[in-house]
């Protein structure tokens, strides 16, 4: 199910963190924590899955779309100038769910950012968006960007992989499967999918907290499934 969430600027603060997507995901905890609290802490503290690194979330959000904003790129600071602000919301949830998670966003009311800099917002709507049709052959648009690691030893840090990385396929293909096993009960091989790029692909990096991750879009073709 996706939804489209629209926001308006009630302060009149301009600057909002370039890291405000740690900020957006917190707000989405917080929100699904007021109706169901401990279906919020199973999302945050464990997730799908088995084991201790292949944890699933069942929801994922896009960037916000506040425009052109000017940029501090030293102060890592957007100024936006725009009062309307928009964000995508997807989550694994049966069609019979869309009112109830379309209630629980609207009239939302909050600040996003840290104590430093922040917008103040508040939901005035909330559009479920129609789902779409899947077929064998498809072509996908990432609307945030993709983001493949590979700890190759637990006292090291994680590494991210570029798209022409030799691991990035295998290891994407990996994360699929085992997560639609996970929510769904059923097993696919991961021969029935394959992907490539259609485009070569873009860089996109920003700060969380304090360590760098950097995420790649691009338009990707999704040939088998």
């Amino acid at each position: 199910m996706r939804f489209r969430i629209i926001f308006n600027r009630t302060g009149k603060q301009r600057m909002l963190p370039m890291d405000y997507q740690y900020y957006i995901s917190a707000w989405i905890y917080k929100v699904l924590k007021q109706a169901d609290k401990d279906f919020a802490r199973f999302l945050h503290d464990q997730g799908y899955g088995s084991g201790t690194t292949k944890l699933y979330k069942l929801f994922c959000f896009s960037r916000l779309n506040f425009g052109k904003p000017k940029l501090w790129k030293e102060r890592k600071l957007f100024e936006i100038a725009a009062s309307t602000l928009t964000l995508q919301v997807s989550f694994d949830a049966p069609e019979a769910a869309t009112n109830f998670i379309k209630g629980l966003f609207m009239q939302q009311e909050f600040f996003l950012g840290n104590k430093f800099n922040g917008l103040d917002l508040k939901v005035t709507n909330v559009e479920a968006l129609p789902e779409p049709r899947f077929d064998e052959n498809m072509r996908y648009r990432l609307v945030t960007p993709w983001v493949v690691s590979y700890q190759s030893d637990k006292n090291k840090p994680a590494q991210y992989l570029k798209p022409d990385d030799e691991n990035f396929q295998e290891l994407s293909v990996k994360h699929i499967t085992e997560k639609y096993t996970s929510t769904r009960g059923l097993e696919i091989p991961g021969n029935m999918i394959n992907f490539k790029p259609e485009k070569k692909y873009k860089r996109s990096g920003f700060v969380i907290k304090t360590g760098n991750t950097t995420g790649d879009k691009g338009c990707w073709q999704h040939l088998r499934f």
